[in-house]
């Protein structure tokens, strides 16, 4: 049973880590640390790091403390650091790698799914400033994205 509900734990918290990244983006990286996210939207530095990476970081370091909490004996932080490490990940597949190209890799995706999330993040940075934009979400975007 206890193998049960930690796979539940992870998906639940993959799962919670969409909505996350989406009340992250649209109320707080888009709200009072746009100092943070704004030098995404606006490419205005040579770095290929970004301000807006601080985010990643923080969600990286709240995985550690839940692995570090399930080495010290609470089990469920096995399952919740690694739901959160599992959606870093494939965040930066997509976000990172696949739609902003900071590796040269998936270039020729042409997937139904792949191009409705390139395209909802595309009309989203078509918003330059940090309101009135639309499509926060980053794995689960609105239906009318997937339309040809």
């Amino acid at each position: 049973m206890k193998v049960v509900i930690w796979i539940a734990l992870f998906f639940g918290t993959f799962s919670l880590m969409e909505f996350m990244a989406w009340f992250t983006h649209k109320y707080i990286m888009h709200g009072f640390l746009w100092s943070l996210h704004k030098d995404h939207h606006h490419k205005d530095h040579d770095s290929w790091f970004e301000r807006n990476d601080a985010f990643f970081i923080f969600y990286a370091v709240v995985s550690m403390l839940l692995f570090y909490a399930g080495a010290d004996g609470w089990w469920y932080g096995w399952s919740l650091g690694f739901g959160i490490l599992a959606y870093g990940v494939a965040y930066f597949l997509v976000h990172d790698i696949f739609i902003h190209q900071r590796f040269k890799l998936f270039r020729n995706a042409n997937h139904w799914y792949a191009r409705g999330v390139r395209r909802a993040h595309k009309i989203h940075h078509k918003h330059l400033g940090k309101s009135d934009g639309e499509c926060y979400g980053m794995l689960f975007v609105p239906f009318k994205y997937f339309k040809k």
